[in-house]
């Protein structure tokens, strides 16, 4: 079984920058695509960014050019450099991965999440 553990996000006035980091543990092959989502209450659950096993690397219209993701495959860990901030940034922000179990196969792991809040 595989874990996500999130750090990183909080409160940040509009045109600051947050990190956030999301790092894999537990009894596993390897690591696949890694992803973050976003979530407000009452609203659908938004795929923010996604990386890749190979590093391909793909952003919602409304992060592109101001978030990156990143990953580091010796930590199993995906990043989330979120610079620019604007009030509707405020969100949930989860991690996801797909992950190879040690019994086979491919499956799927969620973080905990964290609250990022932008505001004066």
């Amino acid at each position: 079984q595989v874990q996500l553990v999130e750090s990183g996000g909080g409160l940040v006035q509009p045109g600051g920058s947050l990190r956030l980091s999301c790092a894999a543990s537990g009894s596993f092959f390897g690591v696949g695509d890694m992803r973050w989502y976003r979530q407000a209450p009452g609203k659908q659950r938004e795929l923010v960014a996604i990386i890749t096993s190979g590093g391909n690397r793909n952003y919602a219209d409304s992060v592109k050019g101001r978030f990156t993701i990143s990953r580091d495959n010796a930590k199993n860990a995906v990043y989330l450099q979120m610079n620019s901030l604007k009030p509707e940034d405020t969100d949930v922000y989860s991690c996801n991965a797909d992950y190879y179990p040690t019994a086979g196969g491919i499956s799927g792991a969620w973080g905990q999440g964290t609250q990022d809040t932008v505001s004066t």
